[in-house]
């Protein structure tokens, strides 16, 4: 598939005018907009996400207190989950949770805000989330797939960092300036959803940005469905996770957001319902019943 350039494009991420942001002068109520990441309270992709996001709506930040990349939509279980208000970096009030960016949006929505949220954001992730493998294993998608499962639309915000040599020490030298088109281009598409609604059939809007992007170029893409391959190196006796790296997701084909990152900002839309085929299991159920 071809990526889109700004002069082209149809989808119009881009629109700014009339927006349907509803403003408190004017006697409506601002749309609430819960910030989650999975890299912890302090990370500066939640800083530069929720500036880039400020003058849309409330906004409502709820984190994990500590980083909880890789735990997927995982929920804490068997110890409390503590909720601590807390200060972000520019002074501004937050939540720090000691759980699960999953928890992060149950709590909030009911123990903080004692209501949902108009809208989910997710991120932005220091880190590429693509692919069958992320879907399932981020953090950062799975606070998107809490959200979605209870019918709050969501958008996941990756900046798709090349090579993080070494997890912590990598995340730490990325500075606002480097996040600032992936923070553009996510307020960008919030104004979308906040104006049009999520579009039918999506519950989720996975924005992937590359780490040196061409802000004209986008291209809307399907999940890749190719596993990572080889990703665990020997230490300690056992084994962990080496470093995390591009190169970790395998070649696939056009259209793909795993193919789209080399050249393009991806966009993918993701729908949690799955599918059930009742019908091919009639032969089991006769074999059951015998």
């Amino acid at each position: 598939m071809t990526c889109y350039s700004s002069a082209d494009v149809r989808i119009n991420l881009y629109l700014e005018e009339n927006m349907k942001v509803k403003s408190s002068t004017s006697g409506f109520t601002m749309p609430t907009i819960l910030l989650i990441n999975d890299d912890g309270i302090q990370s500066i992709g939640l800083i530069a996400l929720k500036r880039s996001l400020e003058r849309l709506g409330e906004i409502v930040v709820v984190a994990p207190r500590d980083e909880r990349s890789g735990v997927g939509k995982s929920l804490t279980t068997f110890e409390s989950v503590k909720i601590a208000e807390t200060r972000l970096s520019d002074g501004s009030k937050a939540y720090a949770i000691t759980g699960t960016p999953a928890d992060a949006f149950l709590l909030a929505t009911n123990k903080i805000l004692k209501r949902p949220p108009d809208l989910v954001v997710a991120g932005i992730n220091l880190g590429p989330n693509l692919g069958i493998d992320d879907l399932l294993n981020s953090g950062t998608l799975g606070a998107a797939l809490e959200a979605a499962i209870h019918k709050v639309p969501a958008i996941a915000v990756s900046y798709c960092m090349h090579e993080i040599i070494k997890q912590k020490a990598g995340k730490a030298g990325v500075t606002l300036e480097n996040l600032e088109l992936t923070a553009t281009l996510a307020q960008k598409t919030v104004e979308y959803v906040l104006k049009e609604g999520m579009p039918p059939d999506v519950d989720i809007i996975s924005l992937n940005v590359p780490e040196k992007a061409d802000s004209k170029r986008v291209e809307i893409t399907t999940l890749s469905y190719r596993g990572y391959g080889d990703i665990h190196i020997k230490q300690g006796g056992g084994y962990r996770i080496g470093n995390w790296t591009l190169s970790i997701y395998p070649e696939d084909e056009p259209g793909t957001d795993v193919h789209a990152i080399k050249k393009c900002i991806s966009i993918t839309p993701i729908k949690i319902k799955l599918p059930h085929n009742k019908k091919e299991l009639e032969k089991l159920a006769r074999v059951l019943l015998e």
